[in-house]
């Protein structure tokens, strides 16, 4: 078992690699350069005249610094998926551990009602 899981991470990491050790960008393109870049070369030849509508309100003193922003947007956005995602399985969970230590309030797991009510005795 453990070696078909170590196989499977190999592929992985081949199939991830790969690609971006054989690339070879043509004359005159930059390597990884990203999708603003060729959007902002398209634009240029198929209308020269265009004049952008707005202008940026902040604009990073260097390459490196736009790349830290995009960085850690990317890792504050997934940080705030991920701790979505814990909250709502550490909810579901307890809500069935409720369920069963405690079968008189039984919760129906679609809108969050009581099924049954205790006896009042």
């Amino acid at each position: 078992m453990k070696a078909r899981n170590g196989l499977l991470l190999l592929a992985v990491v081949l199939i991830s690699a790969l690609p971006l050790w054989f690339y070879q960008p043509a004359d005159g393109e930059v390597a990884f350069a990203g999708s603003d870049d060729k959007a902002q070369q398209q634009i240029s030849q198929l209308a020269p005249n265009y004049q952008p509508w707005f202008k940026p309100l902040l604009t990073p003193a260097s390459p490196e610094i736009a790349s830290l922003l995009f960085a850690l947007q990317a890792a504050l956005g997934a940080g705030v998926i991920g701790y979505w995602l814990g909250c709502a399985v550490t909810r579901q969970r307890l809500k069935a551990e409720f369920s069963e230590n405690h079968p008189d309030f039984a919760v129906d797991r679609k809108n969050g009602t009581k099924t049954d009510q205790p006896d009042a005795d």
